[in-house]
């Protein structure tokens, strides 16, 4: 990548937040310029996808939003809308709160699924209602997941707490996973007693609702955590270490068998159960603040191929936009900046997060112009920006 690509690759992010208003680099960014780049969005060619992506997010906010909004309304093409309205997303402008609200009642999937995961980021109890009414008419895998996290965010509701415990024992086993799991995420207390009926029976929902349990980080699980030591399936014995190191008993060596479990997995086939398990448990661990546990997950992920580099680079992927800061603490590390990035980057291919990737994009922008020239944090952003081509 040459210097000159490399410079104006930087000067691509200025835009998305709100406090770089006025920069000269986005004064160069027409609205002629960035009406056509929202009509790129669609097209089958993926640079001039992403290229028509970097435009928008280093246009002007006057210039974008307005752009971005009729594009989200109007544009006939459904992709466009729905990439319109991720990238609206990435402005924090106070009237994207009403275009989302509009989105909740959209026929196109992707762009309600993009307004349920604007709403558990950007609570308003006003929306609450409408996204339990909602449950009775989502059954795509594609949108439900968002929209019973969206409901999971507003756990000091009472209405929203009663919702989420009715759905731990009820429906198929997709959409529960996907409940337990956002429990968990918002340490939702008042669903233990669910989820720990879950977790003693063994099943595909186990390990879910162990992990759950663990960041909800009540010690009464600890009861439930040593029977299934002794009776749950190898494959969940990653599971139950990492939840007993997020209640805080005994992590050293809990976590140390993940790490073990993973590098015994990657050296004989046959094991990815049990290696997807490590994985994702030492990525709990990771996103709840343990940067040892990230810092682990890059070294046994770097130089290791699949299908072990796949699930390894998913955990990795979910602590980079779960717990953004701690992903840029620890890449920090120069030594930690190629093997990395080049996970990020792959996980990000087989993920399909993208309004919480342009949170991402957002949060290294941002942390970017907020550090020092020279100093490890914007080295460590500048390479993000670099390598995902952002």
């Amino acid at each position: 990548m040459t210097a000159p690509f490399v410079l104006a690759g930087l000067l691509t992010f200025i835009g998305a937040a709100a406090e770089f208003q006025g920069a000269p680099a986005q004064r160069d960014v027409t609205a002629e310029q960035v009406r056509t780049a929202i009509g790129q969005l669609g097209t089958l060619e993926f640079t001039v996808r992403m290229e028509a992506a970097r435009t928008v997010r280093r246009a002007a906010p006057a210039v974008a939003v307005p752009a971005l909004t009729d594009a989200v309304s109007a544009h006939p093409d459904g992709y466009v809308r729905f990439r319109a309205l991720v990238l609206l997303s990435g402005f924090n402008d106070p009237r994207t709160r009403d275009v989302m609200t509009r989105m909740l009642e959209e026929k196109n999937d992707r762009l309600r699924a993009v307004a349920y995961a604007y709403f558990e980021h950007n609570p308003d109890p006003a929306a609450l209602p409408r996204l339990i009414d909602a449950l009775s008419r989502e059954e795509s895998e594609f949108v439900r997941p968002a929209l019973t996290r969206a409901i999971a965010a507003y756990g000091n509701e009472p209405r929203a707490r009663d919702t989420m415990v009715a759905l731990v024992p009820r429906g198929q086993d997709f959409f529960r996973g996907a409940v337990i799991e956002a429990i968990g995420d918002y340490r939702g207390a008042y669903a233990f007693d669910a989820l720990t009926a879950v977790a003693r029976l063994e099943g595909p929902l186990q390990d879910d609702a162990v992990l759950a349990l663990g960041k909800i980080g009540d010690k009464r699980a600890l009861t439930t955590f040593a029977a299934l030591q002794q009776t749950a399936p190898r494959a969940t014995q990653p599971a139950i270490a990492a939840a007993i190191c997020l209640i805080g008993v005994n992590c050293g060596s809990h976590q140390r068998y993940l790490t073990e479990t993973i590098s015994f997995a990657i050296a004989n086939a046959g094991f990815q159960d049990l290696l997807r398990g490590a994985a994702a448990g030492l990525a709990a661990l990771a996103v709840s603040g343990n940067e040892s546990a990230m810092r682990t997950l890059i070294e046994l992920g770097a130089p290791s191929r699949d299908p072990a580099r796949a699930a390894i680079a998913l955990a990795l992927g979910t602590v980079a936009l779960r717990n953004t800061p701690l992903a840029l603490k620890v890449l920090e590390d120069e030594s930690l900046h190629e093997g990395g990035i080049e996970l990020l980057r792959e996980a990000f291919d087989m993920l399909e997060e993208d309004f919480i990737e342009e949170r991402f994009f957002v949060a290294v922008r941002r942390a970017y112009w907020q550090a020092a020239e020279g100093s490890p944090t914007r080295k460590a952003a500048e390479a993000l920006i670099r390598k995902l081509e952002f």
